[in-house]
């Protein structure tokens, strides 16, 4: 079973229709080992908080949908760790060490970070780094 990266931008796509949904959508359809540092619980939880703010989520359903996210097979990872590895990324490419986190696990675990997040595609996607990183659109190419 082929191990990937999914970040908070993915995972919350799993259970809000917004663009790119439908790519995020298609990775559970796959045979897939989902792993993520320890940081993405407070990554999708603030970001329901947000919409619950925002009204675009009644706290009932930003509720639920924490809870539904919690179950899910994610193989969570420490973040302390990584976290030599991930400021040396974000010190070098310009990245937030919250992101470089995701970056640094799938580069240590010799797999890709499937993204939606375009500010951390862009800043990476003319290094080396590049290479670990996959594009939500691009799920395609994932076995």
């Amino acid at each position: 079973m082929k191990t990937i990266v999914v970040d908070a931008s993915v995972a919350i796509k799993w259970f809000i229709p917004e663009i790119h949904a439908i790519d995020a959508s298609r990775l559970l359809q796959k045979k897939l080992r989902f792993i993520a540092p320890d940081l993405i619980f407070s990554e999708v939880g603030n970001i329901l908080w947000k919409k619950n703010r925002s009204k675009e989520l009644t706290l009932e359903i930003a509720t639920e949908i924490l809870n539904d996210f919690k179950k899910l097979p994610i193989d969570i990872h420490e973040s302390e760790p990584l976290l030599d590895a991930a400021w040396q990324i974000a010190t070098t490419h310009q990245c937030t060490v919250y992101d470089s986190l995701y970056v640094a696990l799938a580069k240590i675990e010799k797999c890709v970070l499937v993204t939606a997040d375009q500010a951390l595609h862009h800043a990476l996607k003319t290094t080396p780094l590049a290479r670990t990183l996959l594009w939500i659109e691009d799920i395609k190419n994932i076995a």
